[in-house]
């Protein structure tokens, strides 16, 4: 069972969500939030797999409160709600740790496939979108290159690069010639070496660091 929180200051946005997921036999509502400093104590209070986060919200906004949740409880996976998808508060959440964002107006059946991705571990983007977006704030907000860069080997650094590129494992794999399993044990090893949660995280790293420049993904 994947357990979901609502927060969006909306109680009839709550309330059209919550009627979506009751009908999923996989997914439960254990709590909602109205603004963000209510969605981190229900977070703190109830644990869920996933929190269902808008991003404008009073009080605390969902930028906040998602770095606040994911900084305190790496387990819970925050996907972000928004209404415009090139939006500088989406780039903002990314980078405070969200595992994905989804308009608002999505239908009803991405929505589930989304907390379901989610609550996997996946990031809800398909390559081209997150290429889209972190080329489109790379070029703005330039940042300094971490220090852990330097602790990744070259072969780490060559598939940090192909994920910043967009390239699934199993491209990543035929690139190098390597087993799908070792693209897998590289990707979880620079993760792991750069503090990071997931590959949207990587990618965004991959560009601020200037380790790619925007133009240089795959098309």
């Amino acid at each position: 069972m994947i357990r979901v929180l609502l927060a969006d200051d909306q109680s009839l946005v709550r309330a059209g969500f919550r009627m979506i997921l009751r009908a999923e036999a996989d997914l439960e509502v254990v709590g909602e939030a109205a603004d963000g400093f209510a969605a981190v104590a229900e977070v703190e209070a109830r644990r869920p797999d996933v929190v269902l986060m808008d991003v404008r919200m009073p009080e605390l906004d969902g930028i906040e409160a998602t770095a606040r949740i994911t900084q305190r409880w790496p387990d819970t996976k925050v996907l972000v709600l928004t209404t415009f998808d090139l939006d500088e508060v989406v780039y903002g959440a990314l980078r405070a740790g969200a595992s994905g964002f989804l308009l608002k107006d999505a239908p009803e059946e991405r929505l589930v496939t989304a907390i379901r991705v989610v609550a996997d571990g996946g990031s809800l983007f398909a390559p081209s979108v997150t290429r889209r977006l972190v080329e489109e704030f790379a070029r703005r907000a330039p940042a300094a290159v971490p220090a852990a860069l330097g602790d990744l080997t070259a072969r780490e650094l060559e598939v940090l690069t192909l994920m910043a590129r967009g390239l699934t494992n199993g491209e990543i794999a035929r690139e190098i010639y390597v087993t799908e399993n070792t693209v897998k044990t590289h990707v979880a090893r620079v993760l792991m070496k750069l503090n990071l949660r997931d590959r949207v995280q990587a990618v965004v790293t991959a560009y601020e660091s200037g380790l790619l420049r925007p133009g240089a993904a795959a098309s």
